[in-house]
């Protein structure tokens, strides 16, 4: 069965760090685009950037929403064969619940997309809180 859990979650203060990690189960995830989406109180669901699967010679590269770029990065892990969100210089703005997306489409070339309906399977989300 193919699931994509997310972890790494939790409250961090102004200005702290925190990596989120997208596993997937039942597919090798490396292989699918992987986008990165939050959601905070009361808003629509927001991208925050993409990384596109990787093919026979070709490795997977980031794709950011606008403004994302500076804080946050993604990358694969090929030792777990998961997919990393790296946050720094978080802000209280930052808080939401983060998910990992695919759409499952193997070698699907290179390119990734930053609208959430592109992808139809969902990690259940993991809450990130900046506060003090």
């Amino acid at each position: 069965q193919v699931q994509l859990v997310e972890s790494g979650g939790g409250q961090v203060q102004p200005g702290g760090s925190l990596t989120l990690t997208c596993a997937g189960t039942g597919f090798h995830l490396p292989y699918y685009r992987i986008g990165w989406f939050r959601q905070a109180p009361g808003k629509e669901r927001e991208a925050v950037g993409c990384i596109d699967g990787d093919g026979r010679s070709y490795r997977g590269v980031p794709l950011y929403a606008e403004s994302m770029e500076s804080r946050f990065a993604i990358s694969k892990d090929y030792t777990d064969t998961t997919v990393r969100l790296q946050m720094n210089a978080l802000k209280p703005e930052d808080t939401a619940v983060y998910y990992c997306a695919t759409d499952l489409v193997l070698n699907a070339g290179p390119g990734c997309y930053l609208k959430e309906q592109k992808y139809d399977r969902w990690g259940q989300g993991t809450q990130v809180t900046v506060a003090s």
